[in-house]
């Protein structure tokens, strides 16, 4: 028997595999804010404002299944709720954001409650995964740096 190999961009379980498969080496970590914010969201029905509402839910079920607890305070390459995140999707130039659970949007922030922040949360610096956006295309996300938030470092 003969098996073909046809290339393809994973869709739907191929793509959750696909996500597990880059979370095996360096895995993703969530405090335990973190993980009460992702449930609250789920709750309270925040990523409705999303542009796929159902694949964002499924996504954040589904980081909330792999993910990892992490000890507190986290360290500080992690990126968890209210860090300010330099990151870079494959094609693109560097950007950055603060990451945060709002489910509305704020102008310079990362929602938690979109495609990208709930990607980006649980990652570390140097960290790259893939990332599903909202016309299914799959990139490559990689954290380029974690900061507190100027809030946070005030304090």
């Amino acid at each position: 028997m003969t098996i073909t190999r046809i290339p393809h961009l994973p869709a739907g379980s191929d793509f959750r595999s696909l996500f597990e498969r880059s979370a095996v080496g360096s895995g993703f970590l969530l405090t335990v804010d973190d993980r009460l914010g992702i449930e609250r969201l789920l709750r309270h029905r925040g990523t409705r404002n999303s542009p796929n509402p159902p694949l964002l839910n499924g996504l954040l079920r589904h980081k909330l299944r792999i993910s990892r607890g992490t000890p507190e305070p986290a360290s500080p390459d992690l990126v968890v709720a209210g860090s300010h995140v330099t990151y870079m999707i494959s094609g693109e130039g560097a950007r950055s954001g603060l990451l945060s659970m709002n489910p509305a949007p704020v102008p310079g922030d990362i929602l938690v409650a979109s495609l990208l922040g709930a990607t980006l949360i649980g990652m570390r610096k140097l960290q790259k995964v893939p990332l599903l956006r909202d016309d299914g295309q799959i990139e490559v996300v990689v954290v380029l740096d974690v900061r507190p938030s100027p809030d946070h470092a005030a304090a």
